[in-house]
Protein backbone atom coordinates (compact mmCIF):
# COMPACT_ATOMS: atom_id res chain seq x y z
CA UNK A 1 0.00 0.00 0.00
CA UNK A 2 1.39 3.82 -1.14
CA UNK A 3 1.77 6.01 2.18
CA UNK A 4 1.41 9.64 1.06
CA UNK A 5 1.68 12.41 3.26
CA UNK A 6 0.39 15.84 2.30
CA UNK A 7 1.72 18.77 4.57
CA UNK A 8 0.63 21.71 2.33
CA UNK A 9 0.37 25.58 3.39
CA UNK A 10 -3.16 27.26 3.23
CA UNK A 11 -3.63 28.97 -0.18
CA UNK A 12 -4.77 32.29 1.01
CA UNK A 13 -8.40 33.52 0.57
CA UNK A 14 -8.97 30.04 -1.37
CA UNK A 15 -8.58 26.91 1.28
CA UNK A 16 -7.02 26.48 4.38
CA UNK A 17 -4.10 23.76 5.13
CA UNK A 18 -6.43 21.25 6.26
CA UNK A 19 -8.80 21.62 2.99
CA UNK A 20 -5.70 21.66 0.74
CA UNK A 21 -5.13 18.20 2.43
CA UNK A 22 -8.92 16.92 1.63
CA UNK A 23 -9.21 17.92 -1.89
CA UNK A 24 -5.50 16.53 -2.91
CA UNK A 25 -6.55 13.80 -0.77
CA UNK A 26 -9.65 13.16 -2.95
CA UNK A 27 -7.74 13.19 -6.07
CA UNK A 28 -5.11 11.01 -5.19
CA UNK A 29 -7.94 8.44 -4.13
CA UNK A 30 -9.39 8.46 -7.84
CA UNK A 31 -6.21 7.20 -8.90
CA UNK A 32 -5.55 4.91 -6.11
CA UNK A 33 -8.41 3.89 -3.26
CA UNK A 34 -6.07 2.01 -1.63
CA UNK A 35 -3.47 4.46 -1.28
CA UNK A 36 -2.64 5.84 3.12
CA UNK A 37 -3.26 9.27 2.98
CA UNK A 38 -1.80 11.21 6.22
CA UNK A 39 -2.73 15.00 6.29
CA UNK A 40 -0.12 17.05 8.07
CA UNK A 41 -1.76 20.90 8.16
CA UNK A 42 1.37 23.25 8.20
CA UNK A 43 1.98 27.14 8.56
CA UNK A 44 5.37 29.34 8.56
CA UNK A 45 4.01 31.27 11.33
CA UNK A 46 0.88 33.11 9.44
CA UNK A 47 -2.50 32.61 9.53
CA UNK A 48 -3.34 28.69 10.22
CA UNK A 49 0.05 27.97 12.77
CA UNK A 50 -2.17 27.57 15.76
CA UNK A 51 -4.02 24.84 13.69
CA UNK A 52 -1.63 23.40 12.34
CA UNK A 53 0.40 22.58 15.47
CA UNK A 54 -2.60 21.71 18.05
CA UNK A 55 -3.89 19.18 14.92
CA UNK A 56 -0.44 18.14 14.66
CA UNK A 57 0.37 16.80 18.62
CA UNK A 58 -2.48 18.07 20.27
CA UNK A 59 -3.05 20.54 23.07
CA UNK A 60 -5.82 22.78 24.20
CA UNK A 61 -7.60 25.48 22.04
CA UNK A 62 -8.21 28.70 24.04
CA UNK A 63 -10.03 31.57 23.31
CA UNK A 64 -9.58 34.98 24.73
CA UNK A 65 -11.21 38.46 24.87
CA UNK A 66 -8.91 40.86 22.73
CA UNK A 67 -8.97 44.71 21.10
CA UNK A 68 -8.88 44.28 17.81
CA UNK A 69 -6.44 46.22 15.25
CA UNK A 70 -8.98 49.13 14.87
CA UNK A 71 -10.19 49.05 18.43
CA UNK A 72 -13.57 46.62 18.58
CA UNK A 73 -13.85 43.89 20.87
CA UNK A 74 -12.53 40.31 19.30
CA UNK A 75 -12.19 36.93 20.21
CA UNK A 76 -8.70 35.60 19.40
CA UNK A 77 -7.73 31.89 19.15
CA UNK A 78 -4.64 30.38 20.39
CA UNK A 79 -3.17 27.24 21.89
CA UNK A 80 -1.53 25.65 24.84
CA UNK A 81 0.10 22.51 24.68
CA UNK A 82 2.20 20.18 27.03
CA UNK A 83 4.99 21.50 29.33
CA UNK A 84 3.90 25.16 29.24
CA UNK A 85 4.04 26.05 25.88
CA UNK A 86 1.65 28.48 24.48
CA UNK A 87 1.47 29.49 20.52
CA UNK A 88 -0.43 32.48 19.11
CA UNK A 89 -0.73 34.14 15.90
CA UNK A 90 -0.23 37.89 15.40
CA UNK A 91 -2.84 36.89 12.50
CA UNK A 92 -5.37 36.35 15.50
CA UNK A 93 -4.63 39.42 17.79
CA UNK A 94 -4.36 41.99 14.96
CA UNK A 95 -4.95 40.29 12.00
CA UNK A 96 -5.50 42.19 8.69
CA UNK A 97 -8.99 40.07 8.04
CA UNK A 98 -10.42 41.05 11.25
CA UNK A 99 -9.64 45.10 10.83
CA UNK A 100 -13.47 46.76 11.30
CA UNK A 101 -13.79 49.25 8.22
CA UNK A 102 -11.38 50.31 5.88
CA UNK A 103 -7.25 49.19 6.04
CA UNK A 104 -5.90 52.09 7.94
CA UNK A 105 -2.20 51.33 9.48
CA UNK A 106 -2.25 54.72 11.21
CA UNK A 107 -5.08 53.87 13.55
CA UNK A 108 -4.80 49.94 13.57
CA UNK A 109 -2.47 48.72 16.98
CA UNK A 110 -0.71 45.38 17.87
CA UNK A 111 -2.23 45.59 21.31
CA UNK A 112 -4.37 42.49 20.99
CA UNK A 113 -1.27 40.64 20.23
CA UNK A 114 0.09 41.83 23.74
CA UNK A 115 -3.07 40.48 26.09
CA UNK A 116 -3.19 37.18 23.73
CA UNK A 117 0.59 36.97 25.68
CA UNK A 118 -0.57 38.50 28.86
CA UNK A 119 -3.48 35.22 28.69
CA UNK A 120 -0.54 32.62 28.38
CA UNK A 121 1.14 33.67 30.99
CA UNK A 122 -2.07 33.33 32.98
CA UNK A 123 -2.45 29.90 31.49
CA UNK A 124 0.98 29.09 32.69
CA UNK A 125 2.74 29.13 29.27
CA UNK A 126 6.56 29.77 30.21
CA UNK A 127 7.66 29.32 26.44
CA UNK A 128 5.17 31.34 24.06
CA UNK A 129 5.60 30.85 20.22
CA UNK A 130 4.40 34.45 18.72
CA UNK A 131 3.20 33.65 15.12
CA UNK A 132 4.56 36.42 12.62
CA UNK A 133 2.43 37.16 9.80
CA UNK A 134 -1.11 38.45 8.71
CA UNK A 135 -0.85 41.52 10.01
CA UNK A 136 -2.43 44.74 9.79
CA UNK A 137 -0.49 47.26 12.05
CA UNK A 138 2.85 49.01 11.40
CA UNK A 139 3.02 50.00 14.84
CA UNK A 140 6.87 48.60 15.44
CA UNK A 141 4.89 46.52 18.39
CA UNK A 142 4.15 49.61 20.73
CA UNK A 143 0.53 48.39 21.40
CA UNK A 144 2.10 45.22 21.95
CA UNK A 145 4.39 46.67 25.35
CA UNK A 146 1.39 48.54 26.05
CA UNK A 147 -0.91 45.64 26.94
CA UNK A 148 2.04 44.16 28.73
CA UNK A 149 2.66 47.22 30.45
CA UNK A 150 5.12 49.52 29.30
CA UNK A 151 4.46 53.41 28.54
CA UNK A 152 5.53 55.29 25.76
CA UNK A 153 4.97 59.25 25.98
CA UNK A 154 5.01 62.39 24.03
CA UNK A 155 6.68 65.33 23.99
CA UNK A 156 3.94 67.24 26.35
CA UNK A 157 4.53 64.26 28.65
CA UNK A 158 0.94 62.57 27.60
CA UNK A 159 0.67 58.75 26.73
CA UNK A 160 0.99 57.81 23.13
CA UNK A 161 -2.24 55.85 21.88
CA UNK A 162 -1.28 52.72 20.63
CA UNK A 163 -1.75 53.05 16.98
CA UNK A 164 0.71 53.41 13.99
CA UNK A 165 -0.02 57.09 13.68
CA UNK A 166 1.59 57.63 17.57
CA UNK A 167 5.01 55.91 17.29
CA UNK A 168 6.19 59.30 15.78
CA UNK A 169 5.67 61.12 18.57
CA UNK A 170 7.25 59.18 21.05
CA UNK A 171 9.90 60.62 22.51
CA UNK A 172 10.45 58.95 26.00
CA UNK A 173 9.49 54.66 26.57
CA UNK A 174 9.31 53.55 30.23
CA UNK A 175 9.39 49.55 30.29
CA UNK A 176 9.81 49.26 33.89
CA UNK A 177 6.09 48.31 34.65
CA UNK A 178 5.78 45.28 32.39
CA UNK A 179 4.49 42.04 33.30
CA UNK A 180 7.62 40.48 35.49
CA UNK A 181 6.83 37.05 34.08
CA UNK A 182 8.19 38.12 31.06
CA UNK A 183 11.49 37.94 32.50
CA UNK A 184 11.32 34.39 33.18
CA UNK A 185 9.71 33.09 30.29
CA UNK A 186 10.63 32.46 26.75
CA UNK A 187 9.30 34.37 23.51
CA UNK A 188 10.03 33.14 20.04
CA UNK A 189 8.34 34.92 17.22
CA UNK A 190 8.14 32.98 14.27
CA UNK A 191 8.67 34.52 10.78
CA UNK A 192 9.09 33.50 7.00
CA UNK A 193 10.37 37.25 6.05
CA UNK A 194 14.27 38.25 6.99
CA UNK A 195 12.90 42.19 6.27
CA UNK A 196 14.41 44.85 8.73
CA UNK A 197 12.18 47.18 10.53
CA UNK A 198 13.26 50.39 8.59
CA UNK A 199 14.62 51.60 5.28
CA UNK A 200 12.98 50.40 1.35
CA UNK A 201 12.80 46.93 3.01
CA UNK A 202 11.26 47.58 6.09
CA UNK A 203 8.04 47.03 7.20
CA UNK A 204 7.16 50.24 6.33
CA UNK A 205 7.72 50.14 2.61
CA UNK A 206 7.23 46.35 1.70
CA UNK A 207 4.10 45.54 3.22
CA UNK A 208 2.43 48.90 4.26
CA UNK A 209 0.68 49.33 0.88
CA UNK A 210 -1.05 46.34 1.31
CA UNK A 211 -2.17 47.22 4.92
CA UNK A 212 -3.82 50.69 3.24
CA UNK A 213 -0.82 52.80 3.07
CA UNK A 214 -0.47 55.69 0.78
CA UNK A 215 3.11 56.69 -0.47
CA UNK A 216 3.12 59.22 1.95
CA UNK A 217 1.71 57.27 4.74
CA UNK A 218 4.43 54.50 3.83
CA UNK A 219 7.13 57.66 4.70
CA UNK A 220 5.03 59.11 7.78
CA UNK A 221 5.10 55.14 9.31
CA UNK A 222 8.66 54.99 8.74
CA UNK A 223 9.72 57.65 9.98
CA UNK A 224 8.02 56.95 13.44
CA UNK A 225 9.69 53.26 12.98
CA UNK A 226 12.82 55.04 12.84
CA UNK A 227 12.07 57.24 15.94
CA UNK A 228 11.32 54.14 17.83
CA UNK A 229 14.54 52.52 17.34
CA UNK A 230 16.40 55.83 17.77
CA UNK A 231 14.76 55.30 21.65
CA UNK A 232 15.22 52.10 21.80
CA UNK A 233 18.86 52.46 20.44
CA UNK A 234 19.64 55.13 23.46
CA UNK A 235 17.88 53.10 25.93
CA UNK A 236 19.76 49.49 25.80
CA UNK A 237 22.33 50.07 23.39
CA UNK A 238 21.13 48.07 20.71
CA UNK A 239 20.21 48.24 17.52
CA UNK A 240 17.77 45.56 16.87
CA UNK A 241 16.17 47.07 13.75
CA UNK A 242 18.64 45.31 11.37
CA UNK A 243 18.00 41.90 12.63
CA UNK A 244 16.79 39.39 10.21
CA UNK A 245 12.50 39.47 10.82
CA UNK A 246 12.40 43.23 12.71
CA UNK A 247 10.49 44.18 10.37
CA UNK A 248 7.83 41.48 10.20
CA UNK A 249 4.17 41.87 11.56
CA UNK A 250 4.50 45.61 10.69
CA UNK A 251 7.29 45.82 13.48
CA UNK A 252 5.93 42.83 16.02
CA UNK A 253 9.60 41.04 15.72
CA UNK A 254 10.91 44.18 16.20
CA UNK A 255 8.64 44.57 19.37
CA UNK A 256 9.30 41.07 20.62
CA UNK A 257 13.06 41.65 20.50
CA UNK A 258 13.13 45.18 22.07
CA UNK A 259 10.96 45.16 24.81
CA UNK A 260 9.72 41.44 25.92
CA UNK A 261 13.30 40.42 25.37
CA UNK A 262 12.76 37.59 22.70
CA UNK A 263 14.30 35.98 19.94
CA UNK A 264 13.41 35.92 16.45
CA UNK A 265 13.40 31.94 14.34
CA UNK A 266 12.47 30.96 10.98
CA UNK A 267 8.85 29.99 10.83
CA UNK A 268 8.60 26.62 9.06
CA UNK A 269 11.84 25.44 10.94
CA UNK A 270 10.65 25.60 14.28
CA UNK A 271 6.97 24.68 13.33
CA UNK A 272 8.22 21.54 11.35
CA UNK A 273 10.15 20.23 14.87
CA UNK A 274 6.92 20.90 16.83
CA UNK A 275 4.66 19.49 14.45
CA UNK A 276 7.14 16.10 14.78
CA UNK A 277 6.82 16.19 10.39
CA UNK A 278 10.40 14.70 10.24
CA UNK A 279 9.33 11.15 12.29
CA UNK A 280 6.31 11.08 10.25
CA UNK A 281 8.09 11.22 6.84
CA UNK A 282 10.18 8.04 7.56
CA UNK A 283 7.37 6.07 6.40
CA UNK A 284 6.14 7.72 3.51
CA UNK A 285 6.36 6.88 0.27
CA UNK A 286 5.85 10.21 -1.41
CA UNK A 287 5.60 13.54 -0.15
CA UNK A 288 3.25 16.27 -1.29
CA UNK A 289 3.38 19.78 -0.28
CA UNK A 290 2.20 23.25 -1.67
CA UNK A 291 1.17 27.09 -0.89
CA UNK A 292 -0.86 29.54 -3.25
CA UNK A 293 1.72 30.64 -5.26
CA UNK A 294 5.64 28.78 -5.77
CA UNK A 295 8.26 30.55 -7.37
CA UNK A 296 11.91 31.22 -6.21
CA UNK A 297 10.85 33.53 -3.29
CA UNK A 298 9.49 30.51 -1.83
CA UNK A 299 13.30 29.62 -0.74
CA UNK A 300 12.63 32.76 1.71
CA UNK A 301 11.55 30.64 4.72
CA UNK A 302 8.44 29.12 3.40
CA UNK A 303 6.87 26.02 4.02
CA UNK A 304 6.93 23.69 0.88
CA UNK A 305 10.74 24.29 0.50
CA UNK A 306 11.07 23.79 4.34
CA UNK A 307 9.29 20.28 3.95
CA UNK A 308 10.67 19.72 0.90
CA UNK A 309 14.40 19.15 2.31
CA UNK A 310 13.19 17.43 5.12
CA UNK A 311 11.73 14.65 2.82
CA UNK A 312 14.64 14.83 0.27
CA UNK A 313 17.31 14.18 3.38
CA UNK A 314 15.27 10.85 3.96
CA UNK A 315 15.21 10.00 0.26
CA UNK A 316 11.37 10.76 -0.39
CA UNK A 317 10.32 12.17 -3.82
CA UNK A 318 8.75 15.17 -3.13
CA UNK A 319 5.60 16.70 -5.63
CA UNK A 320 4.72 20.66 -5.31
CA UNK A 321 1.44 21.95 -5.75
CA UNK A 322 0.52 25.64 -6.48
CA UNK A 323 -1.80 27.47 -7.32
CA UNK A 324 0.03 29.37 -9.25
CA UNK A 325 3.65 29.13 -10.49
CA UNK A 326 6.17 32.11 -10.20
CA UNK A 327 9.83 32.86 -11.56
CA UNK A 328 12.77 30.90 -11.02
CA UNK A 329 11.33 27.61 -10.74
CA UNK A 330 14.61 26.15 -11.71
CA UNK A 331 16.03 27.52 -7.70
CA UNK A 332 12.81 25.23 -6.39
CA UNK A 333 13.91 21.96 -8.74
CA UNK A 334 17.48 22.69 -7.23
CA UNK A 335 15.85 22.65 -3.73
CA UNK A 336 15.02 19.47 -4.00
CA UNK A 337 11.69 19.28 -5.34
CA UNK A 338 10.85 16.38 -8.10
CA UNK A 339 8.03 18.07 -9.21
CA UNK A 340 6.25 20.83 -9.54
CA UNK A 341 2.55 21.80 -10.65
CA UNK A 342 0.07 24.08 -11.18
CA UNK A 343 -3.40 23.83 -9.92
CA UNK A 344 -5.00 26.42 -12.68
CA UNK A 345 -4.29 24.61 -15.71
CA UNK A 346 -6.43 26.82 -17.93
CA UNK A 347 -6.76 30.75 -17.89
CA UNK A 348 -8.91 31.67 -15.86
CA UNK A 349 -9.49 35.33 -13.23
CA UNK A 350 -8.21 35.11 -9.70
CA UNK A 351 -12.06 35.03 -8.51
CA UNK A 352 -12.63 32.22 -11.16
CA UNK A 353 -9.89 30.28 -9.76
CA UNK A 354 -10.90 30.44 -5.69
CA UNK A 355 -14.70 29.38 -6.88
CA UNK A 356 -12.87 26.50 -8.69
CA UNK A 357 -10.19 25.52 -5.42
CA UNK A 358 -12.12 22.09 -5.07
CA UNK A 359 -12.31 21.03 -8.59
CA UNK A 360 -8.56 22.23 -9.19
CA UNK A 361 -6.77 21.03 -6.34
CA UNK A 362 -8.73 17.31 -6.75
CA UNK A 363 -7.88 17.02 -10.12
CA UNK A 364 -4.03 18.38 -9.16
CA UNK A 365 -3.77 15.29 -6.69
CA UNK A 366 -4.87 12.91 -9.28
CA UNK A 367 -1.95 14.18 -11.69
CA UNK A 368 0.65 13.83 -8.38
CA UNK A 369 -0.83 10.56 -7.71
CA UNK A 370 -0.59 9.54 -11.74
CA UNK A 371 2.81 10.77 -11.69
CA UNK A 372 4.25 8.96 -8.86
CA UNK A 373 2.68 5.68 -10.30
CA UNK A 374 3.97 6.77 -13.83
CA UNK A 375 7.80 6.69 -12.28
CA UNK A 376 7.76 3.77 -9.83
CA UNK A 377 5.95 1.60 -12.46
CA UNK A 378 6.99 2.79 -16.01
CA UNK A 379 4.51 1.00 -18.85
CA UNK A 380 2.13 -0.14 -16.29
CA UNK A 381 -1.43 -0.68 -17.25
CA UNK A 382 -2.71 -0.62 -13.79
CA UNK A 383 -2.13 3.26 -13.24
CA UNK A 384 -5.25 3.21 -15.47
CA UNK A 385 -7.09 0.37 -13.79
CA UNK A 386 -6.74 2.05 -10.10
CA UNK A 387 -8.93 5.06 -11.16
Amino acid sequence: MTKIIIAADSFKGSATSLEVADYLAEGIHTVDAQAEVVKVPVADGGEGTVASILTAVGGQRMTTDVTEPSGQPLQAHWGLLANHVAVIEVAEGAGITQVVGQLDPLRTTSYGVGQVIEAALDAGARTIYVGLGGSATTDGGVGLAQALGAHFYDAQGAEVTHQGAGVGRIVRLDCQQMDPRLAEAKIIGLTDVTNPLIGPEGAAAVFGPQKGATPTVVQQLDAGLKNLNTLVLRQTGTDFSQQPGAGAAGGIGFGLLAFLGGQLQPGIQEILRLTQLSARLATADLVISGEGQIDGQSLMGKAPIGITKLAKAQGKPVVLIAGSLGADLAAVYAAGADLVLSSTVSPMSVTEAISQTPKLLKQAGMTAMRAFLLGHNPGNKDVEAKA
